[in-house]
């Protein structure tokens, strides 16, 4: 299936007669009046405002125009619930209310979470296996739950040494045996990621990338000297 390409529309740069315009009405009206008829965003109209340092005048912000800007009126009071107010759906929290099919989705009695999950127990996240290890309260999940992998290899051969990375034999990273497990240096490692082990036809796609990109690179420098020849 192809897929289609939506065009972005073209960046419009803030002009002088723009700029009059902000000079001129912003300070005095409505944000949203003057977004308007400059066929801006206000989030842009308010932005371009402060680049250029313009503020509502005194004036507009005691105005009725001005609305939540204004300040010492409590233009909102009317609108607070007041000291005392009951709400609506009080007392209908009850337990076991759950109106529609809400109880259907709702978790029952015993039922733990994996924030909630017991001390060795498994998941997988971010393509790993992770084991938890502690159920400390208040502390990053990082904390409890500790890579597999790592894990095994430490109990059998001590921690990793320092300039060195913990990779699967296979590529596996769910395959958390001891026998699919190698400690590499940053050499080795290089080394067994390096292109002249790829596959053939995946190495001479490689190749030809790169042949590609430094003839676009060349084309467009020779482009660039020419015009300022």
């Amino acid at each position: 299936m192809t897929r289609r390409r939506i065009a972005k529309a073209p960046r419009r740069f803030w002009t002088p007669a723009d700029d009059r315009t902000m000079r001129r009405r912003f300070p005095h009206e409505s944000t949203a009046v003057v977004a308007a008829a400059l066929r801006r965003t206000v989030a842009a109209t308010y932005g371009r405002a402060a680049t250029l340092g313009l503020k509502k005048t005194a004036a507009y912000l005691a105005s009725p125009a001005a609305c939540r800007l204004r300040r010492g009126d409590h233009v909102g009071a009317a609108y607070r619930y007041r000291k005392g107010h009951v709400p609506a759906n009080k007392g209908k929290r009850r337990p076991g209310w759950a109106p529609g099919r809400m109880a259907e989705t709702q978790f029952k009695p015993g039922v733990r979470s994996w924030r909630t999950a017991a001390v060795g127990s498994t998941r997988v996240a971010d393509g790993y296996v992770y084991r938890k290890v502690a159920d400390t309260m208040g502390v990053s999940w990082t904390e409890n739950w500790v890579r597999e992998h790592r894990r095994i290899w430490e109990e059998a051969h001590g921690p990793i040494p320092p300039g060195h990375t913990l990779v699967f034999k296979n590529g596996n990273a769910l395959d958390v045996r001891l026998d699919n497990l190698e400690v590499l240096g940053r050499r080795a490692l290089l080394q067994r990621n390096y292109v002249h082990n790829l596959p053939a036809p995946i190495k001479s796609a490689v190749y030809a990338l790169g042949a590609l990109k430094r003839a676009i690179t060349m084309k467009g420098r020779q482009q660039r000297e020419e015009e300022h020849r």
